[in-house]
Formats: structure tokens, C-alpha cells, sequence
């Protein structure tokens, strides 16, 4: 009768311990380089949900197509962000039987910001078709910037003498030295790394880019006046959207996402007020053509849940480059 009496109170006392304490939620989302805009953009999410117990791990990575499959793999990595025209790419491809099959259940859960495609060159460049017969880097093969430049050289036609495949910070390094032409980056502005990686006397310029065959099927942006403190003039380029995604889970990811989505939509104008300059740009109500937003997000926002929509092929050069890089 002693024993039931020492282990009731040892019960009482449990209880009372674990009272009114809460059990934060471990999540992660998988972004880019550290002096990328995602990387910003995960930092300031982490900043908060972490105020609604849920501690959101930010992970850096080597781009885009890395991120897709982190999704579908990784553990407690739920959520991350790539660029439209890589989703554009997965649901393309055909011959690799994973990615075909991520392709099925990656969803879409808020649209963000439209990346700038930054073309940093040597000054003689003066625009994006001077890069015939050039040395250029292209990014890391996996990378968004990668599949972005590739796709740009094929609608284009316009053929460098070699597309140099190394990471950007690398390429920044090469370009100083004079190795190479001109970079891509693809990231929204102001990008961390010509921020502080790029001075006037490096006598670099961001090349604008205005190619008709590209400007038909890339929102034509500009990129404002000193914006870098080495960038004097306005710059004319193109742009993709940035999202955020995450795999078809089902059980508690599910939930987990779609309050993770719910704090985000209902706390939008303190990330514009506190976060990285490019939250003002974001519409989370934006259409992405072609991609579904995911029903366990429609959930949490009161939204209406409907079939899901088949993606619907776009027969363009966009497409016709993605299928030619796959060897389809």
C-alpha cells in the first residue's frame, strides 16, 4: 500500500513538473549558400516560429535539384526553397525514375520572390549575347543557377566557349584573377556576396541582360541603381520566382507544415518588417502556373480543398531546353 502511495506521488510531482510546458516541434528547411538570399530567408523564418515552439532548423546546400530530393529524404527536412523553373525541370523529367517519382507529390506551399538573374562580368561585356566565345560560370551542375544558365544559352542560342562549372564563390574568385569572363548568380537582390565580395576596383558590372528569345518567357526586371555600392546605373535582367515547397507527407508532417504555413501567412508583415528586403516583394496569394498548393497548407488557412490539379505541359523553347539538357 506504501509502494502505491510512493509511486502516485511520484506521478503528482511529474505532472506538476511538466505543467504548462510545451514540446517544441524540431523542423528544417534546406535553402543555399550562406551569403544567398534563401539562407536569409530561412534564418528569418527560424527567427519566427521559433516564438511558437517550433525550432526550425536552416541547412545550407549546393542548389536547387539538392533541395528537391532533401525534401523527399532528409530527415526532419519538411520544407525547402528552390526556383520555379526547377520545378519546371523535375516534373519534366523522364529518365530518372526518383526524380519522376518526387515529381509526383512535391507541392508548392507559398510562392516568395522573384530571383534576379545577376550576370557579373568584366566591363568590355555589354550585354548578355557579348557572351559568345567566352568563359563563363555556370554554377555547380545541381545547382538552380546552373539549370537557369543552361536553359538561357539554349533558347538563346548564344555559345560561350566554355561553360565553367564551379560554385559562385569560386567563380567570384576566378573572375577577380581574370580566368573567366563573367559569373551567373541567380538570387534576389542585394546578394550577400557582391555585397561584400565586390568593389569598384575590381572593375566588374552587372551585364544586362535583353535578349528578345530569353525576355518571351522571363518576367524582364531591373535591378535599381546602387543597389551595390559599385553598381551606378540601373541593370536590366530577367527574373524566376523563388518558392517554397515541401513532399506530399501525410500524419503529423502534414500538420506540422501546414501550421508552419499558417504562422508565416498570419505573421507576413513582421518578416516585412524584420526580415531580409526582399519580404516586401513576396505575394503569398501568387498564381504559380501549373503547380498545386498543398492541401495540408489549404487546411490551416481556411481554405477550400480541392482535387488536386494535373501540371499542365508547356510546349515552349523553355521546355524544348529542359528536354534537350534531360537527352530526352
Amino acid at each position: 500500500m506504501r509502494k502505491r502511495h510512493v509511486g502516485m506521488g511520484l506521478v503528482v510531482v511529474l505532472v506538476a513538473a511538466f505543467a504548462g510546458t510545451s514540446f517544441a516541434v524540431d523542423m528544417g528547411v534546406i535553402t543555399g549558400s550562406d551569403k544567398g538570399t534563401y539562407y536569409q530567408f530561412g534564418l528569418n523564418m527560424q527567427r519566427l516560429v521559433k516564438q511558437s515552439d517550433i525550432d526550425l532548423g536552416v541547412y545550407t546546400s549546393k542548389g536547387s535539384v539538392e533541395n528537391v530530393y532533401a525534401v523527399y529524404q532528409r530527415p526532419r527536412t519538411q520544407l525547402g526553397i528552390v526556383q520555379s523553373d526547377v520545378l519546371a525541370f523535375v516534373a519534366r523529367v523522364q529518365t530518372d525514375p526518383v526524380l519522376k517519382r518526387i515529381a509526383k507529390k512535391i507541392k508548392m506551399v507559398f510562392p516568395l520572390y522573384n530571383e534576379e538573374i545577376h550576370l557579373l562580368g568584366r566591363r568590355g561585356i555589354t550585354d548578355f549575347d557579348d557572351l559568345t566565345g567566352r568563359r563563363v560560370a555556370i554554377g555547380r551542375e545541381g545547382s538552380g543557377t546552373y539549370l537557369t544558365a543552361r536553359l538561357l544559352f539554349k533558347v538563346s542560342e548564344v555559345e560561350p566557349k566554355e561553360m565553367v562549372l564551379i560554385d559562385t564563390d569560386e567563380a567570384l574568385v576566378e573572375l577577380k584573377a581574370g580566368r573567366i569572363d563573367a559569373m551567373f548568380y541567380v538570387v534576389g537582390y542585394p546578394a550577400k556576396l557582391f555585397v561584400e565580395g565586390v568593389t569598384e576596383a575590381d572593375g566588374l558590372a552587372l551585364i544586362p541582360i535583353f535578349n528578345k528569345s530569353i525576355t518571351e518567357f522571363y518576367p524582364v526586371v531591373q535591378i535599381p541603381a546602387k543597389t551595390y555600392a559599385w553598381q551606378p546605373n540601373p541593370v536590366d535582367t530577367v527574373a524566376v520566382k523563388s518558392v517554397l515547397v515541401s513532399y506530399d507527407f501525410r500524419r503529423l508532417d502534414c500538420d506540422y507544415v501546414g501550421r508552419f504555413a499558417q504562422i508565416v501567412a498570419t505573421n507576413l508583415d513582421w518578416l516585412k518588417k524584420n526580415g531580409h528586403p526582399k519580404w516586401q516583394a513576396v505575394d503569398l496569394e501568387y498564381p504559380l502556373k501549373g503547380w498545386e498548393q498543398y492541401d495540408c497548407v489549404k487546411k490551416y488557412l481556411g481554405k477550400g480543398v480541392a482535387a488536386p490539379a494535373k501540371p499542365k505541359g508547356s510546349i515552349n523553347p523553355v521546355m524544348d531546353a529542359i528536354k534537350e539538357i534531360l537527352g530526352e
